[in-house]
């Protein structure tokens, strides 16, 4: 893992936060499973990952993941994606008392998201 990186964040839908909650984890999306790995973004690289995966869609969540608050840390895996750079991946369940906050995903007038300040 990147050292001092311990803030990643998520982006799910409601539905999918609220079973997550209930259940105490998240499993990840459809693309998740199909890839093998909860995928997760930085702070620099979540607005690209809106743009590019989530465009106009309603009823999101941002998370706020602690990435030590996951055993075992090994779990983490930093990989390249998008031209090169290393994203966080989690390979395992996420449990939702790893989450240190959650905010809903604000969908303006043009389509685009926006996003709740990160710090």
């Amino acid at each position: 893992m990147l050292a001092c990186m311990t803030t990643v964040y998520k982006v799910l839908s409601s539905s999918e936060w609220s079973a997550a909650r209930a259940s105490g984890t998240y499993g990840g999306s459809a693309d998740d499973q199909r890839d093998g790995f909860i995928h997760f973004s930085t702070a620099e690289q979540l607005a690209e990952t809106l743009r590019k995966h989530f465009a106009g869609k309603r009823e999101l969540v941002l998370l706020w993941v602690d990435t030590e608050a996951v055993d075992p840390a090994s779990a983490w895996r930093w990989e390249p994606s998008r031209g090169g750079a290393l994203f966080p991946h989690l390979y395992a369940q996420l449990p939702s008392s790893a989450v240190q906050r959650w905010q809903p995903i604000a969908l303006a007038a043009d389509g685009s998201h926006q996003l709740p300040v990160l710090k």
